[in-house]
């Protein structure tokens, strides 16, 4: 799967982390996501939703090329929300603190 210049993900995630003043792409990266895989009988293509980001779902010939295109969508549903929650706090005084779950 191919995205546009203007949905990269990796240069909506460096301008993220100008704008909110942490590094995003860091944060991304220690995560774990969990994928859920199916395998579709008509096309033979391998489907795959993540857990934590059900808004983020992709499709691959193989598991592998599942798995990245899984990376570019679960980073552009994420750039998604943080634009939607930047737009709902735009007028409020609001602060940020990092949290690690150990």
């Amino acid at each position: 799967m191919k995205y546009t210049e203007t949905l990269n993900p990796k240069k909506k995630i460096k301008e993220m982390k100008k704008q909110l003043g942490f590094d995003v792409a860091r944060i991304l990266k220690t995560l774990k996501y969990i994928i859920i895989i199916e395998r579709n009988p008509e096309t033979g293509y391998y489907v795959g939703q993540c857990k934590q980001v059900p808004e983020a779902f992709s499709q691959g010939r193989t598991i592998e090329e599942l798995m990245d295109n899984m990376k570019e969508a679960i980073s552009l549903a994420i750039e998604c929300r943080d634009e939607e929650l930047r737009e709902r706090y735009k007028d409020k005084e609001v602060f940020h603190r990092e949290l690690v779950l150990a």
